[in-house]
């Protein structure tokens, strides 16, 4: 039993060592992070909105992470700051993909604050870009003969709507709106907290 004794010594401390490097240490550094003062919680809505955000997979094709000029030119394409960690403390699970099929949504909410459009987009893409690959989402909709009182109707292009009646949203397509109007991290950081600590230098063999 003795001999083992060393083993299971270095065994924990190795776990030990891990532990404090992979789970305290940035918990202790995040918890020195401050939120954001333009940061907002969402509103039970808006996070019903997310879910739908989440399991409709959009992730796949759409990332929520600005990137530095160092990186990529988002900047000059309107999507707004670099993120920083403070952007992400109510995403959970973040959503910050690696893909981009279609552009950065980050600040969707900020560049394009019209329920109206969302909800037209959301109905069928190439309502409003013929060339979108994006996938139309029309069971988050309902065709009816007329609006009923608080029916929000989706606006569409000759061509696109039923040849009579009408399409509304339905609480799906209004919650996932609501989040994607939410989108907005606009709101001025540190600069010291947008650094990215050499990890986009170029040329220097790093």
């Amino acid at each position: 039993m003795n001999r083992y004794l060393p083993l299971v010594v270095v065994a924990l401390g190795i776990l030990a060592f891990a532990t404090l490097m992979l789970v305290i240490a940035p918990g202790i550094q995040m918890a020195g992070r401050s939120i954001p003062e333009g940061l907002r919680p969402y509103s039970e809505q808006e996070q019903r909105g997310r879910d739908q955000y989440v399991s409709l997979g959009c992730v796949y094709c759409h990332s929520q992470q600005p990137r530095a000029p160092e990186q990529a030119p988002d900047g000059e394409r309107g999507w707004g700051r670099p993120s920083v960690a403070g952007d992400y403390v109510y995403d959970q699970p973040h959503q910050l993909g690696t893909m981009r099929t279609g552009p950065d949504i980050l600040n969707v909410g900020a560049r394009l604050p019209s329920e109206s459009w969302h909800l037209t987009h959301l109905y069928q893409p190439r309502a409003i870009f013929d060339w979108s690959i994006m996938p139309a989402y029309p069971y988050l909709f309902e065709e009816k003969a007329e609006a009923a009182p608080g029916d929000t109707v989706v606006v569409l292009p000759e061509g696109f709507g039923p040849a009579a009646g009408v399409i509304v949203a339905r609480p799906e397509a209004l919650d996932l709106t609501a989040y994607l109007l939410s989108l907005d991290r606009t709101y001025p950081v540190p600069e010291d907290a947008l650094r990215d600590d050499g990890y986009a230098r170029k040329g220097d063999g790093s």
